[in-house]
């Protein structure tokens, strides 16, 4: 067990989440990380919404699927909607990029873009405990951008740079990464 969820109420309600058997999904690697986020979320860690950013129904329907008779309480809409203009463009990013193997990525897409309203680095926004299970996180759902983060540059910068990208809009004032005076902002390791 990771320090993070050594925190008791964090800790204890990530078990009991996990403990629900839910065979209709076992094999889907989302479930773990869906319950590491509704668990750092209730603990107040990340900036992600009461829904995960899912919509009061998408979040019920996360719930019933994956912690089949979890009675965890819906708070106020989401609102990364409202705070980030950009949303509907990192979301279709994301799912014209997803795996193609499990419908949750369309979730985890959803909740991803959210969490690109946070002010952290983005594994820290998401609620997860490091860095890893982000990178994790891309490689099930998003095998192809992934890949693509051949630099290692941190996620939420590398995404923004695609959606710039696709969009045709370049903001680096350097020719490539390398060359760049903010390379560590990009670059740097996130702790």
């Amino acid at each position: 067990m990771n320090a993070a969820d050594r925190l008791p109420w964090r800790a204890i309600l990530l078990a009991d989440l996990l403990a629900v058997p839910a065979a209709a999904v076992a094999g889907d690697a989302n479930r773990f990380l869906f319950a590491r986020m509704i668990a750092a979320q209730a603990a107040g860690a990340g900036c992600l919404a009461a829904d995960l950013g899912l919509g009061s129904d998408g979040y019920r329907q996360l719930l019933a699927e994956y912690f089949p008779g979890c009675r965890a309480s819906i708070g106020a809409a989401s609102p990364a909607l409202e705070r980030v203009p950009e949303w509907r463009d990192l979301h279709q990013l994301l799912l014209d990029h997803r795996a193609g193997e499990r419908h949750s990525e369309a979730l985890v897409a959803a909740i991803v873009a959210s969490a690109c309203a946070g002010s952290d680095h983005l594994w820290q926004d998401l609620g997860l405990i490091d860095r890893d299970e982000l990178t994790a996180l891309m490689w099930v759902n998003f095998p192809e951008l992934a890949r693509a983060n051949s630099g290692d540059m941190k996620w939420k910068k590398f995404l923004y740079r695609q959606f710039c990208a696709r969009e045709g809009i370049y903001v680096c004032p350097a020719p490539s990464c390398g060359e760049c005076q903010d390379y560590a902002k990009c670059f740097a390791p996130e702790h």
